[in-house]
């Protein structure tokens, strides 16, 4: 895999967008001039790419679930379109921003999906990702003939599942296609051979039926906050988004990927981490703070009362808005991990419920809710402690709420010299500092093993030289 350098030197904060449906904040879908059914309409997300590269931000990144996971009386803060379909419209209105999709290894096969993200690369030339997630549940397993695999068995398929995308995404050699008009010589077949994979969930022939991207393939994420998912991580993802509450539980979690990607070989610093950043941007503290209370206000309070019950095992009937957690419900909190976790912190903390709700306690992020400059502030200090990467911005009302960033945050950090002032290149690798990945012919396999150097095709060599 790609290697991230992490030195101070060449160390960049990392910004991407995450917008689902009318916002991140259940009462979004109310708030004045919001679109109500926003998640199944492709304007604004294509509004979103287009102000999301006005502010230079590295990617868009898109969640995904393939059914209906929710019940629709209740805001649904979901994705209804697919989202290599959204990216694709993207990609054709904008030519900078990186364009990262979710796609379930449970319920895809490894050649469908390699194909699709290596499509969306090339239509993009090279600003694909693509964030690989196990899927479960009940209501999802139910949409396919497949049955749903128990959890271990879900990140082996899902470690294979990668595996073979990658082998399917270097079985083109980078000059297989001549396309030599003159001479009459289209492909090198000896550049594009078959992966010829057997292994235990996974039988895929190859190759695949298209040829690499500016960037060589699409950057690889993973998603969440469990044991399991640091695991893949560590052994096959570029990049991370997870759930944290605080700097201090973000450096042991940021710490413990990276060590664990070290045992798997690979090298110090290869996983970028861009955990959740929900933004509520005010003129002033006071603004922010009331745009969140109107907010809170448009929402079902007590389906959220009823979610963070569920987060901390507890019943709603034992859960008051304005208290705290009970006390004597609160000694089995501090072992809760996973996305429960950070409401588990804040109900220790003693906050009321209600509280635990405003700090986001339901969504598991990290809640920025201030003035432009204290946003700045908030994102400048997690990033110089080294606790982060960057973030995955996930602003409370899309709209309005991301344009606030862009056009009021975005400046602070670039003048502080925390953010860049232009793209240094045109694909997600250089946006994200990650060199090309090294995609060798077959038949230069064993070279490349005694560390023999294989040529690179000038066009990756001018990518190369963009990102140093």
């Amino acid at each position: 895999m790609p290697a991230h350098t992490d030195s101070h030197a060449t160390r960049e904060l990392h910004l991407n967008v995450h917008p689902v449906a009318a916002g991140h904040h259940p009462g979004a879908w109310r708030w004045p001039g919001a679109d109500p059914v926003a998640f199944a309409r492709i304007e604004g997300y294509l509004d979103v790419a287009r102000v999301a590269e006005r502010g230079l931000l590295d990617a868009v990144f898109l969640a995904d679930v393939p059914g209906l996971h929710a019940d629709l009386t209740e805001y649904p803060i979901v994705n209804g379109l697919e989202p290599t379909l959204i990216l694709t419209a993207m990609a054709v209105v904008t030519e900078r921003i990186g364009l990262i999709g979710t796609a379930s290894t449970t319920f895809n096969e490894p050649y469908n999906i390699a194909r699709r993200f290596r499509a969306l690369d090339l239509i993009s030339h090279g600003r694909a990702g693509w964030n690989a997630v196990t899927t479960s549940g009940p209501r999802i397993s139910g949409n396919f003939t497949a049955s749903e695999p128990g959890p271990a068995e879900r990140y082996t398929r899902a470690e294979e599942f990668v595996s073979v995308v990658l082998k399917l995404w270097n079985s083109w050699q980078p000059d297989a296609l001549v396309a030599d008009v003159g001479a009459g010589h289209y492909a090198d077949m000896a550049g594009i051979r078959p992966v010829g994979h057997r292994g235990e969930h996974y039988s895929v022939a190859g190759p695949i039926n298209l040829p690499p991207s500016e960037q060589g393939y699409p950057v690889i994420y993973h998603a969440g906050v469990s044991d399991s998912v640091r695991t893949l991580t560590a052994r096959t993802a570029e990049a991370m988004f997870s759930a944290v509450v605080d700097p201090e539980a973000a450096l042991a979690d940021i710490g413990d990927i990276r060590s664990r990607a070290a045992g798997f070989g690979r090298p110090a610093g290869s996983v970028l981490f861009l955990p959740g950043l929900v933004t509520t941007v005010g003129g002033t503290e006071e603004e922010a703070l009331r745009r969140r209370q109107e907010l809170d206000e448009l929402s079902d309070n007590e389906g959220a009362l009823h979610a963070v019950a569920a987060k901390l095992g507890l019943h709603p009937a034992d859960l008051e808005l304005d208290r705290p957690v009970p006390a004597a419900l609160r000694g089995g909190l501090a072992d809760i991990g996973g996305h429960s976790r950070p409401a588990a912190r804040l109900a220790l903390e003693g906050l009321t419920v209600r509280d635990i709700i405003r700090r986001g306690g339901t969504s598991g992020h990290v809640v920025a809710a201030g003035a432009p400059e204290q946003v700045a502030d908030l994102i400048q200090r997690w990033y110089e402690s080294g606790a982060v990467d960057g973030f995955t911005l996930m602003p409370d009302v899309t709209f309005d709420g991301l344009p606030a960033f862009v056009d009021e945050v975005v400046p602070i950090l670039q003048r502080r010299g925390v953010f860049r002032t232009e793209y240094r290149g045109k694909t997600l690798r250089e946006h994200h500092g990650l060199p090309l990945p090294a995609i060798a012919a077959p038949q230069q396999a064993a070279e490349r093993d005694r560390n023999v150097s294989v040529p690179v095709p000038p066009g990756f060599a001018a990518a190369v030289s963009r990102s140093a």
